[in-house]
């Protein structure tokens, strides 16, 4: 407080008061939907008045509820960023390590600020989702070494990323059960296995599967996973 009694602000750069009031809507969003926050508990929570918040968002909520998607879809399309070098399950469990690590920050808000279903949503903020699953598909690609990937490679890979998103919501349901290093094993167990399934019918993904196990040492994940699945398969001989 100021010795007139009125409410002192530290002075920020339009940026860094933009981006302040974006953390202080993200902190909030995280752990509410989106119609359950108002811009007094955004004011609130960044320790401003209203009115100012009024004068970097004048569409008020909903272009507040935008921005703050915006900036949690950078940060999830950054998740899959990973240095193309090493196995591929390496590769993954980092990238899904970052993934999961954003969903349980996020808490019960993940479904509110990814998934839709709330009031707020416009088909903007729909566009900046499927941006963030569209990116998470080309980063993965790149993994795979992809630069023309045809329809049944690109199908895979996308029905993972939505897998993947089931999955965090129902962790999120279920009490954030099982651990996250056992759901991010899971996923990539998952990976590994959509891929084998769809390279046993179509050339391109048998060559990049091929390429890709090359690379798995005898003691990583996908080793590990044929030992797992073995004595499960074992007893259906007449299959073979």
């Amino acid at each position: 407080m100021t010795g007139s009694g009125t409410t002192s602000y530290r002075r920020l750069s339009v940026t860094e008061r933009r981006a302040q009031l974006i953390s202080a809507a993200l902190g909030l969003f995280a752990h509410r939907a989106p119609e359950d926050v108002s811009l007094d508990d955004v004011a609130a929570a960044a320790e401003v008045s209203r009115p100012l918040v009024y004068r970097y968002f004048p569409g008020g909520k909903p272009q507040l509820y935008e921005a703050a998607l915006r900036s949690a879809a950078d940060d999830l399309e950054l998740c899959f960023a990973e240095t193309p070098t090493g196995p591929l399950t390496g590769r993954l469990a980092a990238a899904l390590d970052r993934y999961l690590a954003f969903v349980d920050q996020h808490d019960a808000g993940y479904s509110a600020l990814l998934q839709g279903g709330s009031v707020a949503e416009t088909s903007r903020t729909g566009a900046i989702v499927d941006e963030v699953r569209r990116a998470a598909a080309a980063q993965i690609l790149t993994h795979l070494s992809v630069p023309d990937p045809g329809i049944r490679l690109r199908m895979m890979v996308r029905t993972w990323i939505s897998a993947v998103e089931a999955a965090s919501l129902i962790w999120l349901d279920e009490d954030k059960q099982p651990p996250l290093p056992e759901l991010r094993g899971w996923l990539v167990d998952h990976f590994v296995a959509m891929l084998t399934a769809t390279a046993a019918s179509d050339p391109q993904t048998a060559h990049v599967t091929r390429t890709a196990l090359a690379l798995e040492p005898s003691d990583g994940p996908v080793a590990d996973l044929a030992r797992r699945v073995a004595p499960v398969v074992e007893g259906a001989s007449h299959l073979f």
